[in-house]
C-alpha cells in the first residue's frame, strides 16, 4: 500500500513529468527523467561516503560540495576519484556533482554539451574500478541531448534539460517519517511510463502485482539460513521482477540478484532500478544480452565473482511467443538436448522455459508467465511438454485474468517448476475470474494475490478454483494443460419455475390492459376517435 507522502510526492511529480514532456512518447521520456534521479542518487550518496568515512575536511558553514570542489583539486583530483572509486565503483569529480550542476543551472550557465561533458566524465571515470565497469560504464548513454523534441535550438533543448534538472531536485526524497523512499518513487514512476507507453510499456515493466506473485511461489518455504539467497530473471526487463523477489525474502536474507536482457535501453534502467533500491553493485551481476542466443556465462566475471551456473530462484515474464533462431544446432546445447525437439522458430515460449528450468537448482522454484498456447499447442511444443511432465518438473499452472499486462490483453498463465517434487500431480489453479475491472486495464487486489497463493500451499482441491490433478489425468488428456480440463468452472443456471413464469406473463397482460384502457379514456376526453 503507498503511503500518503508517497502518493503526494509521486502524484505531483508525475503531473509535472506529464507537463515537461510535450508530446514526447512516455516510453522515450522516461530515460531523461529516472536518469537524471539516478544522477542526483549517485552524487549524494558519494556526498554521504564523503562525510561518513572523514574523506573530507568540512569547515563550519560550509557545504560538503563546497568543501569537496576546494580539496579535491589539482593533483589530488586522483586520489579522490581513486579512493571514491574503490569503495563505491564509480566516481563524480566536483565539477560534475548534483550541487555543481544545480549551481551552474542557476547562474544560466548550462548548454546541452555540458551535459554530454558530465556523462563522459562518469564514463571515464568507470574505468577507475575494474570490478565495477560492466555496472557502471554507459549508464547515462540513452540521453539524447539532440532530441529536437527537446527544442529545436540549442537553448531550448537546454532550458528543456534543465527543467528536467531542477523537476529532479524538488523531489523530496524523505518520507513523514523520515524514511528513504527514493526506490519507492522510482518504481512508481516507471509503472506510470509503462502504463503510458502503451505496448512498449510491457516490454521493460511487469505489473507489480504479477511480481508479487511470482515473488511469493518462489520465495515460498525459503528461510534465512545467512548464506546469500541467489536469484535469476533471463528476461529481466527493468528488474523490478528482481527486487520484488528480494522484498518477498525473509527479513534480513542477503540475496544476489542475477538478469539479462536484450535491450540496451531497458537493461541501464535496470542497473539504475537496482542500485536506486540500495543494491551494491558487488550484489548484482546483469548483462546486455539475447538469453537464447547467449547463455548465462559460467566462470568468473570482472568482479571475479564465479557466476553460479543455477540459482535457488528463476522468475521470468519473457515476450510472448517470440520469434527465434531454432538452428537444429541447438540440439546439442545443453539447455535444449534432453527434450528432443526446439520450441517453433515462431514461438520461443519453450526456449525460455527450458533455458529457465536449464538454471534452476535441484532445491529451487521456478516460476514464468506465459500465453496460454504453452498448454495445449502440439507438434514439437506438445512433445517438449510432454517431457517435461514425464521429468516431474512441472509443479503448478496457474490462470490469470486477462488484460492484466501493458500492451497485450490476452490471458496468461503462470507455470511453477521444481526439480526435487516429491509426489507426482500437478496443482492447477482458475484465477481468471478474481480481478478488479478497470477503465483500461484490469488489475488484481491483495486478497486475489492472496487466494492464488494459499491454494498453491495447501495444495487441495477447491471447488470452481482449484483442482490437484493426478499423472494418470494428465496422460489420459494425452499431456494436454488446458485449464478448463481439470478445473470446472461451469455454474448451473437455476431452474426454471415455467409456472411463476406463466403467473408473470398474466400479471403483465393485465397491467397493459389497465393501461390501454386508461390511455383511451384520455384520448376521448381530447375528441380523439379510437
Amino acid at each position: 500500500m503507498m503511503s500518503n507522502d508517497l502518493h503526494t510526492i509521486t502524484s505531483k511529480l508525475w503531473a509535472m513529468a506529464n507537463e515537461l514532456r510535450g508530446t514526447m512518447d512516455a516510453s522515450e521520456y522516461k530515460n531523461y527523467i529516472l536518469a537524471f534521479m539516478f544522477y542526483r542518487y549517485l552524487s549524494e550518496h558519494q556526498e554521504q561516503y564523503l562525510v561518513e568515512n572523514n574523506v573530507l575536511d568540512v569547515a563550519s558553514g560550509q557545504s560538503i560540495n563546497e568543501a569537496y570542489l576546494e580539496q579535491a583539486v589539482g593533483e589530488d583530483l586522483a586520489d579522490y576519484l581513486e579512493d571514491i572509486s574503490s569503495s563505491l565503483g564509480y566516481a563524480i569529480a566536483p565539477n560534475d556533482t548534483w550541487a555543481s550542476l544545480i549551481n551552474k543551472i542557476n547562474e544560466a550557465q548550462v548548454i546541452p554539451s555540458d551535459y554530454q561533458t558530465i556523462f563522459d566524465n562518469f564514463n571515464k571515470n568507470a574505468e577507475l574500478n575494474k570490478e565495477a565497469v560492466q555496472d557502471f560504464r554507459g549508464v547515462f548513454n540513452d540521453i539524447n541531448l539532440g532530441d529536437s523534441r527537446l527544442g529545436s535550438s540549442t537553448n531550448e533543448r537546454a532550458k528543456s534539460l534543465n527543467n528536467i534538472v531542477k523537476l529532479v531536485d524538488g523531489i523530496e526524497y524523505r518520507g513523514d517519517d523520515g524514511k528513504d523512499i527514493l526506490g519507492e518513487i522510482y518504481e512508481y514512476l516507471i509503472g506510470q511510463f509503462a502504463a503510458n507507453a502503451g505496448k512498449k510499456g510491457g516490454e521493460f515493466y511487469t505489473p507489480h502485482q504479477v511480481s508479487k506473485i511470482l515473488a511469493k511461489l518462489v520465495t515460498h518455504g525459503v528461510e534465512n539460513t545467512g548464506e546469500f539467497f541467489n536469484v535469476y530473471d533471463p528476461t529481466m526487463g527493468s528488474g523490478s521482477l528482481l527486487l520484488t523477489v528480494g522484498q518477498e525474502l525473509p527479513d534480513g536474507t542477503p540475496v544476489k540478484y542475477f538478469g539479462q536482457e536484450l535491450n540496451t535501453t531497458t537493461y541501464n534502467l535496470a542497473r539504475m532500478n537496482l542500485m536506486m533500491h540500495n543494491v551494491s553493485y558487488n550484489n548484482m551481476a546483469l548483462n546486455n544480452a539475447d538469453t537464447l542466443e547467449s547463455d548465462w556465462p559460467d566462470g568468473p566475471d570482472a568482479k571475479g565473482i564465479d557466476h553460479p551456473r543455477s540459482f535457488d530462484a528463476v522468475v521470468a515474464n519473457p515476450p510472448y511467443s517470440a520469434k527465434w533462431d531454432n538452428d537444429k544446432t541447438k540440439l546439442k546445447d545443453p539447455r535444449f538436448s534432453d527434450y528432443g525437439k526446439l520450441a517453433p522458430a515462431s514461438k520461443a515460449d519453450y526456449a525460455f522455459i527450458l533455458h529457465s528450468l536449464y538454471h534452476l537448482n535441484n532445491t529451487g522454484t521456478m516460476a514464468i508467465v506465459l500465453p496460454h498456447g504453452v498448454l495445449f499447442r502440439g507438434a514439437a511444443e506438445g512433445k517438449i511438454r510432454q517431457t517435461l511432465i514425464e521429468k516431474n518438473y512441472l509443479d503448478a499452472v496457474i490462470g490469470l485474468p486477462a488484460n492484466l499486462f501493458y500492451g497485450t490483453s490476452i490471458p496468461t498463465t503462470i507455470l511453477v517448476f521444481k526439480k526435487n517434487r516429491q509426489t507426482k500431480d500437478i496443482l492447477f489453479i482458475d484465477a481468471s475470474k478474481d480481478f478488479e475491472k478497470g477503465k483500461n486495464q484490469n488489475s488484481l487486489s491483495d486478497a486475489n494475490i492472496e487466494k492464488i497463493i494459499t491454494t498453491f500451499k495447501e495444495r487441495k482441491d477447491v471447488d470452481k478454483y482449484a483442482h490437484v490433478a493426478s499423472i494418470e489425468e494428465i496422460k489420459e488428456n494425452e499431456f494436454n494443460l488446458n485449464i478448463p480440463r481439470y478445473v470446472d468452472t461451469f455454474e448451473e443456471e437455476a431452474p426454471i419455475d415455467l409456472a411463476e413464469v406463466i403467473k408473470q406473463l398474466e400479471q403483465d397482460n393485465q397491467e397493459i390492459a389497465e393501461l390501454e384502457a386508461k390511455i383511451n379514456e384520455q384520448l376521448k376526453v381530447l375528441g380523439v376517435q379510437i
